[in-house]
């Protein structure tokens, strides 16, 4: 009994499928699977259908490259959501005017879809764990200056990686008895500031919001 390999295609050749040819057997080839090929592992099987249980994961993240925008402004949005909740994190967004606050918004909800559709994580106890911004490739461009005279500028461009994590049941208790009791002891609160979700901050400058000098403010009695 010998063994010869045959090109069987790109399917044979990925399941490592090679043929024997037997003398016993009037010379009639038979396929055999290679003792060295993995067997397929059982699909899981998840309630929802096409959710498949990929482990026990409790934190997800998205990247977003070649951002048209300097590491610094981009890090000023994504250091706002960093420990908040995914939903308020969406909200602080929204009401944002800066230009990166879009940016930051696809990147989050894009983490949540990982979360949700690829882990089965639970959207109600999703929290933004990290949000970091990096450099990305810089391109070169000319700046024309006076007197035949050119210079270099350069125009930066970033890239943004966000990590969402959910809590525990234990964490999330935790945090909901902190929340209603307003208890604002040091050990406590120590273990779970980064948990805490931030003031969705304010649009408008303070004095804005001041009556003028001269006006007359109604309140409602």
């Amino acid at each position: 009994m010998w063994v010869r390999w045959w090109p069987l295609g790109r399917r044979a050749e990925s399941e490592m499928v090679f043929r024997v040819c037997a003398a016993e057997n009037d010379g009639v080839d038979q396929l055999v699977r290679s003792p060295l090929s993995q067997a397929p592992a059982p699909v899981s099987e998840v309630e929802g259908g096409n959710k498949p249980l990929m482990g026990i994961k409790k934190e997800t993240q998205a990247v977003l490259t070649y951002i048209k925008q300097s590491p610094k402004k981009v890090n000023l949005v994504a250091e706002l959501v960093r420990g908040m909740r995914v939903d308020d994190a969406l909200m602080q967004m929204a009401v944002s005017t800066k230009r990166a606050a879009k940016v930051v918004a696809k990147v989050v909800t894009s983490a949540r879809a990982n979360a949700i559709h690829n882990f089965g994580m639970d959207k109600d106890r999703l929290i933004v764990a990290e949000a970091f911004v990096g450099k990305d490739k810089y391109l070169k461009r000319l700046r024309i200056h006076g007197k035949g005279k050119a210079g270099q500028m350069v125009r930066p461009r970033c890239r943004l990686t966000v990590v969402v994590k959910e809590l525990s049941a234990e964490k999330e208790a935790e945090l909901a008895r902190v929340r209603l009791h307003k208890y604002h002891s040091k050990k406590i609160r120590g273990n779970i500031t980064k948990l805490m979700p931030h003031r969705v901050l304010a649009t408008q400058w303070q004095w804005s919001r001041k009556p003028r000098k001269g006006s007359v403010s109604i309140s409602s009695e």
